[in-house]
């Protein structure tokens, strides 16, 4: 009877350690969506919804977001990981006929040189390139021209928790000379607690500031994330709720919501 049930627990050690082999992996993966220079594809998707105030109280704004994030190995040490914005935007119910517009927004592109190993303090960071295309379908919907500027990313990973700030200065360079020129600096301090069920709960900003008109826009941002698998396709949904603490006087105001769905494509 012994020699039997060790012979069934042999059998059983390889299922066990895929078992466990898959769920190291998921959780590598869990941490990996909270480190914005992973080595790893990645395609987001988001939904956005913003109330407005002000002279446009009643007005809102959905926006439909894809994020692509492909990585590029340039040699032994060093990444190359592409972050595209690519918004889709539909804004109602202004007073101003001329801003009540559907289509095809401004596309923010950056790129990252990151070294594939941490520092020897833990640091993970990248710098790069960023790029401004005014691609909006309207005059509504985009600045009207052509941007660049440096771009910065650093964080931390220990245990469960994720702690980092991303960074952006664009200028305008080129574009349509009736629309103002572009000065603008985005911030983006994050942190977030992956758990071992690989729910991801995070807080930070998405702060701007527009030097030429000396204006604030700083969104706060609390989101829930949950890791899935479906057949051989894992993702994360995460929901978001956003308030806007800090806008344009006939800008976003008060809370807004955040739907997300990221598709990962891992190695």
């Amino acid at each position: 009877m012994m020699k039997c049930i060790c012979c069934l627990a042999f059998a059983a050690l390889p299922f066990h350690l895929a078992l466990a082999q898959e769920e190291d992996q998921e959780a590598e993966l869990a941490k990996k969506l909270s480190n914005p220079v992973a080595a790893m594809i990645s395609v987001p998707v988001q939904y956005n919804h913003d109330d407005y105030g002000g002279r446009n109280d009643g007005a809102s704004v959905d926006t439909l977001v894809l994020q692509p994030v492909i990585p590029f190995s340039l040699n032994d040490d060093w990444n190359l990981i592409t972050r595209t914005i690519v918004p889709f935007a539909d804004a109602h119910d202004f007073p101003l006929a001329a801003l009540n517009s559907s289509g095809l927004s401004d596309i923010t592109a950056s790129q990252f040189f990151s070294p594939k190993s941490p520092t020897a303090d833990g640091l993970i960071w990248g710098v790069g390139p960023v790029e401004l295309l005014p691609t909006a379908a309207d005059d509504a919907l985009g600045r009207g021209k052509w941007g660049l500027g440096p771009t910065a990313v650093v964080l931390k990973q220990t245990g469960p928790w994720t702690v980092g700030f991303l960074g952006s200065h664009i200028w305008s360079v080129a574009g349509d000379d009736k629309r103002d020129d572009l000065s603008v600096t985005s911030l983006q301090p994050f942190f977030s607690y992956t758990t071992a069920t690989h729910t991801t709960i995070g807080a930070f900003t998405e702060s701007t500031y527009d030097w030429r008109n000396r204006q604030w826009s700083v969104p706060l941002i609390v989101q829930a994330g949950q890791m899935f698998k479906i057949g051989s396709q894992i993702g994360q949904l995460a929901i978001a709720g956003k308030y806007w603490a800090e806008a344009p006087v006939d800008g976003p105001s008060g809370w807004g919501v955040r739907i997300q769905l990221t598709l990962l494509f891992p190695k």
